[in-house]
């Protein structure tokens, strides 16, 4: 398995009710990724991250909508998570990413500015050594009434 679906299957638990993708987790957690990623989630930067992961984790599986200040318009250097924006949800900085670019897809989100106040749905919550901050991937962005983005489900997929 490739480490970015393990990375899945870690941020997601429901994904651990199949016995093989539990020993796939084993498999994974033993190998030198698995190992370099459990010492960093014992990290204080590991801990910090997960609190923030952990803190929103319900309203995200209980559908809800949250309350985010944009804080910066650029994701950390060197990221590599696409297009994305930064934002605050109840007093922690979090990666709220869009993926790849697709031509005007991102026109409305590109108009926010620092400190605009947004309202988010999400559906996954994750976290990666190489970023300080917890990252979430949204269904939709709205400000006011305003839909700024909608996630298109991909044709086959889940």
């Amino acid at each position: 398995m490739k480490k970015g679906i393990l990375m899945l299957i870690l941020a997601s638990g429901s994904l651990l009710a199949n016995p093989e993708n539990k020993t796939a987790l084993k498999t994974w957690r033993d190998s030198p990724d698995g190992i370099q990623f459990t010492k960093w989630e014992a990290s204080p930067a590991g801990k910090k991250v997960h609190a923030g992961a952990v803190k929103i984790n319900r309203a995200i599986r209980g559908n809800a909508s949250l309350v985010g200040v944009v804080t910066s318009l650029t994701l950390p250097e060197g990221s590599s998570l696409g297009f994305g924006i930064m934002v605050n949800i109840q007093g922690d900085d979090y990666i709220l990413t869009f993926g790849g670019e697709v031509d005007q897809e991102f026109d409305a989100l590109r108009d926010l500015q620092v400190n605009d106040q947004i309202n988010i749905k999400s559906h996954h919550v994750s976290k990666a050594p190489k970023y300080a901050f917890a990252i979430l991937s949204p269904t939709y962005v709205t400000q006011g009434a305003k839909l700024l983005y909608k996630r298109v489900q991909a044709k086959g997929g889940c």
